[in-house]
């Protein structure tokens, strides 16, 4: 049987979330599985995903065939590496120990980039929050400033109007002499 490590779709519209699952290529893609390996969340920033990385090494190992997009999570995750690593072992190249080190560097190697993507969102988003505070502030102090502006500028409007009241008068006068 042609085995398959695949995304089975899940959430709801607009909102999708992902089983990775060990699935015959024949089923459906979200009908029968023969195991779930783990899950993928691309809502988040950076995506969450949680994988068994022992059971996908070992469906990679009794040959399934993982899809463009399980392969790249599985990469993500080191059961490529470890699959990899997995075949050096059994031909001699390397020792067990030796493996389990290569794949324990590249995994702390991975958290610490993906620590300092979660760092680097995080500052970003306060900086942008400082920044909207900053502008809000200053636009409440020119709202103030307008405010005690606005009775100046009424009472000079007002005297300006009283000044052009007569100089109408006079040019009616003149009108109805001339």
């Amino acid at each position: 049987m042609p085995v398959k490590i695949r995304l089975q779709r899940h959430g709801k519209k607009g909102k999708p979330f992902f089983w990775i699952v060990a699935a015959d290529s024949r089923a459906k893609r979200d009908g029968k599985f023969l195991e779930k390996l783990g899950t993928y969340n691309p809502n988040t920033n950076p995506a969450t995903i949680d994988l068994n990385l022992d059971s996908a090494v070992q469906w990679l190992h009794n040959g399934a065939q993982p899809t463009d997009t399980a392969r790249a999570i599985l990469s993500y995750k080191g059961a490529l590496l470890k699959h990899h690593l997995d075949g050096g072992v059994r031909k001699g190249a390397l020792t067990q120990e030796q493996a389990d080190a290569k794949l324990a560097t590249w995994l702390d190697e991975k958290a610490g980039k993906v620590t300092a993507k979660k760092d680097g969102l995080a500052n970003a988003k306060d900086e942008a929050k400082a920044k909207a505070l900053k502008a809000e502030k200053e636009y409440n102090e020119k709202r103030a400033a307008a405010k005690v502006e606005e009775p100046a500028v009424e009472e000079v409007a007002e005297e300006a109007a009283t000044e052009e009241a007569p100089a109408v008068e006079e040019n009616n006068n003149e009108e109805t002499e001339a």
